[in-house]
């Protein structure tokens, strides 16, 4: 058998390599920590090993899954491209600049500084997942639209959208939100049209959180009652929320989350 394609994913601390059909079944997964191969299909055992050789390092021990859990059935049923669980923050401003080609020598690419951003308030993200937290990051949206993180974990369903402060005073008053000298844009009003989006394709209740990376001074009069305003180094303090969801009621959502097709009608 030929044409078998193997991906890699490292998520949650886990490295695993997963083996698809050409038609986008899942025939095994290979955990490097364990050294383990499971083979959902027996009779492609031999095509399976042919095509995880150049991987493989160590003996391994082959083998029928373990008995599997909903997670990773649900997780099996997604063909890779349909899977955005690898999808890192700002990934679709990565392939924008990739496409631009070197920086310029007197200009500075405002998309740069953007990315470093999402970057870094991906990574505060990331830190939440020992606490129950579930992440996902650059989620695509029809009519070119995205979400710069989506989190879900035991104080609900969260949308984020990143500001890049570069250490400017931010001023909000809802819906404008201004950074430094540049003009103000209804940032918040864009918040909730995203908070909005992934409640309709979740079919839950979803709030959106504006998030300031490496600002110098906010100015906010009169806090919005239904967007919640962050600094990134204030994250980590979700960690400590819950009494929303438990934890299948996470696991569930997040599945659905990280399929593509979820959000295709929103």
């Amino acid at each position: 058998m030929s044409g078998l394609r193997v991906t890699p994913v490292h998520r949650h601390g886990r490295a695993r390599l997963y083996v698809s059909l050409p038609d986008g079944r899942s025939a095994a997964w290979y955990d490097r920590d364990s050294g383990r191969v499971s083979l959902l299909l027996e009779e492609c055992r031999d095509a399976v090993l042919a095509a995880l050789a150049p991987f493989v390092v160590g003996e391994v021990t082959v083998g029928p899954p373990p008995v599997p859990t909903s997670a990773d059935l649900a997780r099996l049923s997604l063909h890779p491209d349909d899977d955005l669980a690898p999808n890192r923050p700002g990934e679709a401003l990565l392939g924008e600049l990739e496409s631009a080609g070197p920086p310029r020598r007197f200009r500075e690419d405002p998309r740069r500084a953007l990315l470093a951003a999402q970057e870094r308030v991906g990574a505060g993200l990331d830190a939440l997942e020992g606490a129950g937290w579930r992440v996902l990051h650059s989620v695509p949206l029809p009519g070119d639209g995205l979400l710069d993180h989506l989190v879900i974990g035991p104080a609900g369903v969260l949308t984020f959208r990143t500001v890049a402060a570069h250490r400017h005073r931010v001023r909000i008053a809802d819906p404008l939100v201004g950074v430094g000298r540049a003009a103000p844009v209804p940032l918040l009003r864009w918040v909730r049209r995203d908070a909005e989006r992934a409640s309709l394709a979740l079919a839950v209740g979803v709030r959106g959180v504006l998030v300031l990376a490496d600002t110098d001074r906010v100015d906010l009069p009169a806090p919005p009652v239904d967007v919640r305003v962050l600094r990134d180094a204030e994250l980590p303090g979700l960690a400590r929320l819950g009494g929303v969801l438990k934890p299948g009621d996470v696991e569930g959502l997040y599945w659905r989350a990280r399929d593509r097709r979820t959000w295709l009608r929103v």
